[in-house]
């Protein structure tokens, strides 16, 4: 029996398996061999596959992956916000490698990527969903791209296929404390109480990944899930942006209410609506700010600037200037402007 075939026997079995008290250990050990399962899939192979290459050179100040399922308009916003141009048609699969492109905002260059559309299936290999992932993983916000004409089917399906390969959408990790030993068994212990998880639902985890001897410490109520994926330690935490395209073909009592989903802005591509808006939120998300540099005694060098991420300190800012500039580095003096 092939990895795909176990899969679907275990999803099978979580699926007609009725979650209550007594099923819980069972069921938590069909999570974990399910996550094995899953993270096995997506090693890539020994054998390299022939034609044209995929991922694309990180560059740039952030990294977007555009994702979406064929023919929403991922090319058209693509060649709308850069200078690439992305072959954009009403037929699916126009575009079939990840086109790169740079959008120039606020003295920042944000590298977008426009990925192929992803079908469903894509986290077992179906069409290009593995390498179609594999760059979503090296990004810094994922753009998925919907039909604002359609259900909120698409987004369930896209989030259920990256979640099913380890991307966590707009989710921080969970705050357990986990680490292997050479001996002494399992060291539980817990700051809060707990109403998902105890020591023998962990102990059935832990002895499926055939680790015996570990320390682990729940900071939080986390689920039997949460604590596969400090265990595999090959999640990715990324903030999502639902980008609703073709808003004009609907009423505006629908776009009203798409708008006030969370993380969602809606835009049309064809029409160019709301554009502005997606970018400014877009800086938001990616957490971007400009720094400004100034020689004693004379004003700032609003020509140029430093783009970073919020939260970086002065050594950031040294090491981003030169490499060796942090260590002879004395003072400095920072001006902070709201």
């Amino acid at each position: 029996m092939g990895i795909l075939e176990k899969i679907s026997e275990i999803e099978k079995e979580i699926n007609r398996t009725q979650k209550n008290k007594a099923t819980e250990y069972h069921l938590g050990l069909l999570k974990a061999k399910l996550a094995k399962y899953r993270a096995q899939l997506l090693e890539p192979s020994k054998k390299q596959e022939k034609g044209e290459g995929f991922d694309v050179l990180k560059s740039g100040d952030a990294r977007v992956a555009l994702i979406g399922f064929p023919s929403v308009g991922k090319s058209t916003l693509l060649s709308t916000l850069t200078h690439t141009e992305s072959e954009a048609a009403s037929y699916e699969f126009t575009t079939l490698t990840c086109i790169p492109g740079v959008i120039e905002y606020k003295d920042a260059n944000i590298q977008l990527l426009d990925l192929p559309g992803i079908i469903e299936g894509a986290s077992q290999g179906k069409g290009r969903g593995r390498q179609v992932i594999a760059v979503a993983r090296t990004a810094d916000l994922v753009l998925m791209m919907l039909d604002a004409t359609k259900q909120d089917i698409q987004r369930q399906l896209l989030e259920k296929e990256l979640e099913s390969v380890g991307i966590r959408l707009n989710k921080r990790k969970p705050n357990i404390y986990f680490k292997v030993k050479k001996g002494g068994g399992l060291a539980f212990n817990a700051t809060c109480p707990l109403s998902r998880v105890d020591e023998k639902l962990v102990q059935v985890i832990l002895h499926e990944y055939k680790i015996f001897n570990a320390e682990v410490l729940f900071r939080e109520d986390c689920t039997p899930d949460e604590l596969i994926d400090v265990i595999s330690d090959n999640r990715v935490y990324l903030p999502c942006m639902y980008v609703y395209n073709k808003i004009d073909q609907i009423s505006i009592e629908e776009v009203d209410r798409i708008a006030r989903q969370p993380n969602s802005v809606v835009v049309s591509c064809n029409m160019k609506l709301n554009l502005d808006y997606l970018l400014e939120v877009l800086w938001q998300y990616l957490s971007l700010i400009r720094v400004y540099t100034k020689k004693p005694g004379q004003p700032p060098d609003f020509d140029d600037c430093l783009i970073l991420r919020k939260g970086v300190t002065v050594e950031h800012v040294c090491h981003s200037i030169h490499r060796t500039l942090a260590e002879q580095f004395k003072y400095a003096l920072v001006w902070v402007c709201i």
